[in-house]
């Protein structure tokens, strides 16, 4: 739904056939499995065990003998082998449907509406041409009172044609159409190179009983482009194609580096000669730059310091420059790493949201769409919102796409050690009873030690 509100007026209102829209929603579909799988593991791990738990299954196994490890040790099995195929998704399959949702969107984008001539209306769909109607009839190609610019020849409205009646079809492989127009005027202001602007241009009006004029609509139709064209994309590379594209980008890095510290050196040794070149500066010194002023008169040392300012501002501004240059390069390489990374972060965030999801769902002992849905929702939001904060602090080149990518892990890896602990160790921390009783024996702490400060 977010992609049909976000693209509906890419896709409304110009013909495509629906297989189509149904083949482009399918690639779209794949943005969002790194999204739904996780979340899923979540959910369906905090249900399975929350189910368990409250039929006193799990009590059974662990009667038996059986640790809550040695339970979960089938679904680790499952999550892991879900992970991996996770890794593939991301490196294998993605990349490819992230390129061709690309190339048909931008075909999408690029194909013209669909014909639509409403009265009162000017329709400027057709390329060189300006149509105006009245009315038109109930089966839609019989149209009156038509007014039609011909701008065709670049040269504004120098053709004007008006009829009372026209007709519009289509050939038979749809690529041109045909409009008859019966009982009209045609108006052409004739336009010679060698007259002058204030030259009074000749009229000729033409009067027909019926005139056809063809309209090219080869704009109209959805053409394929090569995928090619977009390949290079980071979204659309594996592993191995985003290494050979980081190392080049690397490598231009670098080599830019050292091409605008030439230029800077160059361009301060030509400031440097230009600043002692003058014959009242003779007694410049490298060494001793402070003494210029000293040696020289008040008009020669006016014109070297407005000289040096002027320089100095020059030198400031592009370096200024240079240093968004390189900010952008380095946001452009963190696209390329941040992709990277992603391929591994989706496939440990499920391991890591299993041992949240099943821990949770043992100690809540609560199966079900009611509670294990409201836990995955916070669980997701919070996984969510930490990927989109650390990929976005990479982006604006604060923080290394190590630890970026990688902060929803980090946070969330500890708290799924802490719940497969207290999960193990029956701890019973969502229990109100718990936390009551550590009150109470905080509350009698303190009285004693009140007491005890009396007594005194």
């Amino acid at each position: 739904m977010q992609f049909l509100w976000l693209y509906i007026d890419e896709l409304v209102g110009k013909g495509i056939e629906w297989y189509i829209i149904v083949e482009l929603l399918f690639y779209a579909s794949a943005h969002l499995v790194p999204m739904a799988l996780p979340v899923a593991i979540l959910l369906s791990s905090i249900m399975a065990f929350g189910n368990m738990g409250e039929n006193y299954e799990l009590v059974a196994l662990k009667s038996s003998g059986m640790s809550l490890l040695r339970i979960m040790k089938p679904l680790i099995v499952v999550t892991f082998i879900t992970a991996s195929s996770a890794f593939y998704f991301a490196n294998n399959v993605w990349p490819v449907a992230n390129l061709k949702f690309k190339t048909l969107l931008y075909d999408i984008q690029h194909t013209k509406p669909a014909i639509d001539i409403k009265p009162g209306v000017f329709y400027r769909g057709i390329d060189g041409y300006v149509i105006k109607i009245e009315s038109k009839d109930d089966d839609g190609q019989m149209m009156h009172d038509m007014l039609i610019y011909d701008h065709t020849k670049r040269q504004g409205a120098n053709k004007v044609i008006r009829s009372e009646r026209g007709k519009m079809f289509m050939d038979e492989d749809k690529m041109i159409l045909n409009l008859v127009l019966y009982n009209g005027f045609s108006y052409d202001e004739v336009k010679d190179k060698d007259m002058k602007e204030s030259m009074h241009k000749p009229l000729v009006r033409t009067q027909f009983d019926e005139e056809i004029i063809r309209f090219n609509l080869s704009g109209f139709k959805l053409e394929k482009t090569d995928e090619e064209s977009f390949s290079s994309n980071y979204q659309m590379l594996n592993i191995i194609q985003l290494e050979k594209e980081m190392d080049t980008l690397k490598i231009k890095y670098a080599d830019r580096i050292v091409q605008v510290k030439k230029i800077q050196h160059q361009k301060f040794s030509l400031w440097r000669d230009t600043l002692t070149s003058d014959s009242s500066a003779a007694a410049f010194d490298s060494s001793k730059t402070y003494t210029i002023l000293t040696d020289v008169d008040e008009l020669a040392a006016i014109r070297i310091v407005d000289m040096a300012t002027n320089l100095t501002r020059s030198a400031k501004t592009q370096l200024a420059q240079f240093d968004r240059e390189f900010a952008n390069r380095r946001g452009y390489i963190n696209k390329y790493r941040t992709e990277w990374h992603r391929k591994f972060t989706i496939a440990f965030s499920c391991i890591v949201l299993f041992f949240i999801g099943a821990p949770l769902g043992a100690i809540i002992r609560k199966g079900g769409m009611g509670l294990p849905v409201v836990i995955s929702i916070v669980g997701f939001l919070i996984h969510y919102m930490l990927n989109i904060v650390g990929e976005k602090l990479v982006k604006e080149d604060t923080v290394a796409p190590l630890y970026g990518m990688w902060l929803s892990s980090i946070v969330l890896f500890p708290i799924a050690l802490a719940l497969t602990y207290k999960a193990t160790t029956d701890s019973a921390i969502f229990e109100g009873s718990t936390y009551i009783s550590g009150l109470r024996r905080f509350g009698h702490f303190l009285a004693n030690i009140t007491k005890g400060k009396k007594t005194v």
